[in-house]
Order: C-alpha cells, then structure tokens, then sequence
C-alpha cells in the first residue's frame, strides 16, 4: 500500500521529530531513569502529534506511514530512552496490526480510530510463561460458551500491560488441534470480568516501558471481538506470525538506532577524553573500535531497510526480516560493548548515558524471537531452497 505521505511530507515529519527528540526528550532521559515513568505530559505531546496512529489507515485517523517509512521513524525514535518509544509504539506496531491485518470491517471501525489518536492503548498478549519460543504451543484456552468465548491463561512480560485499553490474546480455541492449527486472536478490554494485570517487572533495562503478567481466569469474550470474526478461527497463530515479521524488522530498525546513539556518544567522548597527552581518539585500537561499530551500524542499517523494502513489496520476508534482527541485535550488543570500555571506567557509573543504553540493548536479542531462535529459522529457511 503505498504511504499517504509523499517524500517532501515525510522529511518534513522527519525533521520535527528530530527536533522533538532532541530539544524535549533526551533531557527527561535520567529522569524517566529515575522514575521509571513517561510524564504524562509527554504522553499528552505524542498524542497531538499523532504518534499513535503512524501505521494506521488515514480511514481511521492515523498517518498511514509505509513500512519503509515507520521503519526510519523507529530509527530515530530509538535514538533515545526506549522508553518513549514504548510508550506509543505497541498502538503503532504489534498492538494494532494484528487488527489491522485481520479485523472485521466492524473491528477496525471499534478500536483503531482510538488507537490512531492514542485516547486507546493497546498490549499484545502471545508470550506465556512455557511458551515463549516455542509459541505454537500456548496453553490459554478459549472456550465456546453460547455465543461468547471463555478465556483463561496467563501471559508473561507483556509491554504496556499496565497501561492498555485493548489487548490483543492468543488463545487455544480448537482444543483437538495441537501445535499453530487450533489457536484463535481475540480483542479483550480492559476491565473485563477475570482480566487482572500483574505486578510491573524490575528490569535491567529499558526502565519506564514496563512489562508484567496478564491473567486471564474465565475472561467472556464475545463472538465479534474474535479478530476476522467467525472466519477468523484458527487463524491467530498466522496474525501472529505476520504482525513479528513486521515487529522483528521494527526491532533491527530500533537496534540501528541505538547503535547510531551509542556511537555519537563514544566517538563524541574519546574526542574530548585526554591520555598521555592528547585525546584518546587519536590511538589507533580505539580508532578500531569505533570503526568496527561504523561498519557494523552501516551493514545493520542497510540489511533493515531491504527488509522494510520486502515486507512492503508483500514479498516473503521471514528469512529476510529474522537475519536484519538477529545481525542488527547482535551488532547492537558489541557497539555497546565496545562503547563502555572506549569510556572506560566512567561508562560504568550512570553519570554518563553509556551505563543506561548499554543495560537498554541487552534485551533486544531476546524479544521478538531469541538470536537461538533465529538462528533455527533462517537455517531452515535456507535449506528449503536446497532440499
């Protein structure tokens, strides 16, 4: 589908976003740190400029940005606290599309203008605590009971959680049918009878987007908040499938973004850091560094945006979209490693952003599909074109 935003439009917002992040975010970063909390007056900001709504149709209000397009704009979001990226991201990404993808005309029509203007907030709920990887094998059930579904089952680490309207669950709706077959997508509302939100975690990192438990004991869900309604069943382990290709690009793309920040941060640092003499950037193995990360940020960049090309030109992607992530993540974790020791002991102290980006990047290797993971599903792509 091609962008509502012509190329002149889009550097436009661009540019603003720039600015924005900056001028206005990157000075609340320790504070966000610190309180484990996005201002709600940021929140109220991000609404107004419509950051909400990126990937959504302009139909129901959102920009309706490209991939390629969302996939720059996660770029530069990530250049700063994750945090305020996750604040808005999931209505953008993984809490919208599976809607988006295969809502009813009635579903789309319910939820994604809210969604689009950021007055709804939206989680997705796959993970469970014995089914992470291994995500055909869920455990929560949907059971029929008249003309509703009764949904039990707990979710794990789920983003914004303790924040959303609308989630979007994975659950077991045919029990005869084992594995990806018998599992359904269905639209639960916050304040449903049996949904209970969990305690937010204590993170590592990424502090201020936070991830907790859903519990979902004998939760009614009408028929009609079955995502692509009676057609829909069975279904849901392909929306899934379709929305992490999607998330998995959107994560290579954020781990571009950091790598950029991190960069900036060492190059900027060994510049004005002074050792026998003179600024450390002038010593050949630190001069290695930097340039092992350049090369790795320019690969990483140039590998998402082929991706983000792919999935757009509605190619298969999966092979595609888990490689750019699986790199990207594990570039970013070098950049960051290489970056704290280039500061050597002060990278290890909070006074300097370093210490905060390099405990943010660890998880990107983790979520959206382990690098183990990955691993399992490019090799066996690969060996598909060979059998």
């Amino acid at each position: 589908m091609p962008s509502a935003f012509d190329e002149d439009d889009f550097s436009a917002l661009l540019d603003t976003l720039d600015r924005y992040i900056r001028e206005r975010l990157m000075p609340l970063e320790k504070t966000v740190e610190e309180t484990a909390t996005v201002p709600d007056a940021i929140l109220d900001e991000m609404r107004e400029m419509g950051l909400f709504g990126l990937s959504i149709p302009q139909a129901y209000g959102g920009f309706e940005l490209d991939v390629v397009q969302e996939t720059r704009v996660q770029m530069l979001f990530s250049g700063t606290s994750q945090a305020f990226r996750l604040a808005f991201w999931p209505n953008v990404g993984i809490g919208s599309r599976g809607i988006v993808y295969g809502g009813t005309p009635g579903q789309k029509q319910r939820y994604l203008p809210g969604l689009a203007s950021g007055e709804l907030r939206a989680a997705f709920c796959l993970t469970e605590p014995d089914a992470g990887s291994d995500a055909a094998n869920i455990r929560t059930v949907a059971v029929r009971d008249g003309d509703d579904f009764l949904i039990s089952g707990t979710k794990r680490f789920i983003t914004n959680a303790t924040h959303a309207d609308v989630f979007t669950v994975m659950a077991r709706s045919d029990a005869g049918k084992s594995g990806a077959d018998g599992i359904s997508a269905f639209i639960v509302e916050k304040g449903t009878p049996g949904l209970t939100i969990g305690k937010p975690e204590h993170k590592l990192g990424q502090r201020g987007a936070p991830i907790c438990d859903v519990i979902l004991d004998r939760v009614r869900v009408p028929k009609e908040n079955l995502i692509g309604g009676e057609a829909g069943e069975g279904k849901g382990f392909r929306i899934a499938m379709q929305v992490l290709d999607s998330g998995r690009i959107g994560v290579a793309g954020s781990a571009v973004g950091m790598m950029k920040r991190i960069i900036d941060e060492a190059a900027t640092y060994a510049l004005s850091r002074k050792q026998f003499g003179q600024p450390i950037a002038e010593f050949q193995l630190i001069q290695g560094m930097l340039a092992d990360s350049e090369a790795e940020y320019l690969a990483g960049h140039a590998m998402v945006m082929e991706a983000a090309r792919s999935l757009q030109a509605k190619r298969d992607t999966r092979i595609l979209a888990a490689s750019a992530k699986y790199f990207c993540s594990e570039a970013l974790g070098r950049v960051a490693d290489r970056a704290l020791q280039i500061f050597g002991g002060a990278g290890y102290i909070a006074e300097y952003p370093i210490e905060r980006l390099w405990r943010d990047a660890r998880v990107l290797r983790i979520y959206e599909g382990t690098s183990q993971i990955l691993q399992l599903v490019i090799a066996r792509g690969l060996l598909k074109r060979y059998a």
